[in-house]
């Protein structure tokens, strides 16, 4: 991969306002749910949260769009200064422009083919007080519901002996998500509501695939808390599922389409 910048408390923080620059000079009206639920963070180092053994968190936000992680990184951000660590693909690692953020801003690099490697250094990260960030759903679900997840998050939590911390974040894919690029229109003024559902405590010792259903059914339920006041769609919205008279694919067209997609070497890219 070449050069690869050490970490720096200075390039995160100067994404994260680039971030906030991006998204006010678009009008979004975010409305923020459950933050009472949020763990409370180290102490400050500066301007940013000191790790600190013991205060980190693992945060399975879920993935409609390719902005999701952003909005939940606010929202961590705007709590208490904390600097999340995500899990970022090997390919999308390598580009150019990217791997230098990647690790200047002290990400997870994965591998689809070999995960040790990658759950190992996300480990180490949790036991040392940072919070680490994964989209738990793999791929952005086009039904626009919270599908299956991988037992990762579960696992790394239990292992740290840290909480897990759902987000749901529900608009955010209207602005860039797969198939629907972006579009200047469509994006401005477009509400986004982020949820923090209750903290999930899982330990060593519990029923891995039982505690990442109830993940899955906590990043749901902030789906539809965040649906509960957003503004009504169009009839057929391509960005509303299917069980609600919106255009996405329902549930079994997303899960043949996956299949699929996986068959042909497609990867999503988020």
């Amino acid at each position: 991969m070449g050069w690869k910048p050490r970490q720096n408390d200075r390039m995160y923080r100067s994404v994260v306002y680039a971030g906030k620059l991006v998204f006010g000079a678009l009008r979004l009206p975010i409305r923020v749910t459950g933050t009472g639920n949020l763990p409370a963070a180290g102490p400050l180092n500066g301007r940013s949260r000191r790790a600190v053994p013991g205060h980190g968190a693992v945060v399975a936000i879920t993935h409609f769009g390719y902005l999701d992680f952003a909005f939940a990184e606010l929202v961590l951000w705007n709590h208490a200064r904390i600097q999340a660590r995500f899990l970022i693909s090997k390919r999308a690692a390598e580009h150019w422009f990217v791997s230098p953020f990647v690790f200047g801003l002290g990400h997870v690099v994965t591998n689809r083919m070999d995960g040790a490697e990658a759950y190992e250094g996300a480990l180490a990260k949790l036991r040392a007080g940072e919070y680490v960030a994964v989209l738990p759903e793999a791929g952005v679900s086009r039904s626009y519901t919270v599908r299956a997840l991988k037992t990762g998050a579960v696992r790394l939590a239990a292992e740290a002996g840290v909480p897990v911390v759902p987000v749901s974040v529900w608009g955010a894919h209207r602005i860039l998500s797969r198939g629907h690029g972006f579009s200047l229109r469509r994006a401005w003024r477009t509400p986004v509501r982020v949820h923090v559902g209750e903290l999930i405590h899982p330990a060593p010792g519990l029923d891995v695939a039982e505690e990442t259903a109830r993940l899955r059914r906590e990043l749901q339920d902030g789906i539809e808390r965040g649906m509960a006041d957003y503004p009504d769609p169009e009839a057929g919205a391509w960005w509303m599922p299917a069980h609600l008279g919106g255009g996405a694919m329902t549930d079994d067209e997303r899960t043949a389409a996956d299949i699929a997609d996986k068959k042909a070497g497609r990867h999503d890219r988020g």
